[in-house]
């Protein structure tokens, strides 16, 4: 089954008790038990709940995992899964990865005696000289939030894994329909499903899906206990925005790859970031791991005040945090995403303050560069 069929008939598209052709929303917070013997599969919603479930079935599916977890937000779900880790733990981590992740680790997890080394693995040399013998994680992102810097997942994880090390992706701006970390020998797949997954501006969630038992054990155990959850209205809202991943992804796609092209002709734009270009310097790279260039791109402009011309003057993007919607988002990594990121260690990893992030969505791809044209040039 093709995966664009398998995001419709993934074995929830129809409630076994009534037939409806939706997975219907638990809204209950405790399961009545038969007796003090016999508990029931549900006890608690915290615990287990059937629409959550059907999501993280249907996630675990699409990334060809065997079980998903969802989560209260996408930092939820990287924060749980971090508690994988113990003091005296170190990781290795891409180093412009996203700002949250950052400041997680930097500010919290610090704190907790887990150690996290920030290294450009663009080049697999980088990621094999920083690790030590308490080395425990590989933390990537590929595109990398906001610099489009490619990974090789393949080799990155087969460095890892002949040291016993987790290698965790955060694979949200390719989404399964794109890219499988798990396919290509990755321990854990993360998301912020709040971006592309749901794809409506709507829903703040986040997603960890593993394939291996034991691994999968101790994230649950973790989701339960920490108590991170996603209700069950929220899951319901992201079954339904799953429907249409496919469609969204290829049109949002098409668009981005005519946005970037007609930006890297613009005199006034210094430098497009979008694996999609054949001169993108991991377009290789992705182009084997991945089977699309994504709807993200990033690009820098000229001088600071064109910058602010051009976030504040667009109108078919709204200038906003986030990403991944049916409406095209224009967002500023310096003061946005990155905002937790001290300002040497944002100049230091390029992400400077002309720098733009978009991400393109359903609008025709004519009118976004007309209106880019406009503020632009």
């Amino acid at each position: 089954m093709k995966l664009g069929t398998k995001i419709i008939h993934g074995g929830h598209e129809i409630d076994p008790y009534t037939k409806g052709l939706s997975t219907p929303i638990y809204q209950v917070s405790t399961f009545a038990q038969e007796s003090m013997d016999h508990f029931g599969k549900y006890d608690y919603a915290r615990s287990a709940n059937p629409t959550r479930e059907a999501l993280e079935d249907t996630i675990a599916q699409l990334e060809n995992g065997t079980r998903g977890f969802a989560f209260a937000s996408g930092m939820a779900a990287i924060s749980s899964t971090l508690l994988l880790f113990s003091p005296g733990d170190h990781l290795v981590v891409c180093e412009d990865v996203y700002g949250g992740t950052f400041r997680v680790l930097t500010s919290l997890f610090s704190r907790l005696g887990i150690e996290a080394t920030f290294v450009d693995t663009t080049n697999l040399a980088n990621i094999e000289s920083n690790f030590r013998e308490n080395t425990k994680g590989l933390f990537l992102e590929t595109p990398s939030n906001p610099l489009m810097k490619i990974t090789d997942l393949a080799g990155a994880a087969e460095l890892a894994k002949e040291r016993g090390i987790i290698t965790l992706v955060d694979n949200t701006f390719m989404t399964p329909y794109f890219q499988r970390p798990l396919d290509l020998g990755c321990d854990i797949v993360l998301h912020s499903g709040t971006k592309f997954l749901n794809g409506h501006s709507d829903v703040i969630c986040g997603f960890a899906v593993v394939r291996d038992a034991e691994l999968a054990k101790r994230i649950r155990f973790i989701q339960n206990a920490f108590g991170a959850i996603l209700g069950p209205q929220d899951s319901w809202l992201v079954l339904r925005g799953l429907k249409t991943l496919k469609v969204r992804m290829e049109e949002s796609q098409s668009g981005a790859i005519a946005v970037a092209a007609w930006l890297s002709r613009q005199e006034r734009v210094t430098e497009v970031l979008f694996p999609g270009l054949p001169d993108h310097p991991g377009h290789d790279i992705h182009a084997r791991q991945s089977t699309g260039a994504g709807a993200v791109l990033s690009f820098k402009l000229e001088s600071l005040a064109l910058t602010r011309r051009v976030l504040e003057g667009v109108k078919m993007a709204a200038f906003a945090v986030s990403l991944g919607g049916v409406e095209s988002i224009i967002s500023y990594p310096a003061r946005m995403s990155h905002a937790a990121m001290p300002p040497q260690e944002r100049e230091a990893r390029g992400v400077t303050d002309t720098l733009v992030r978009l991400s393109v969505g359903l609008e025709d791809s004519e009118d976004l560069i007309a209106d880019l044209d406009r503020v632009i040039n």
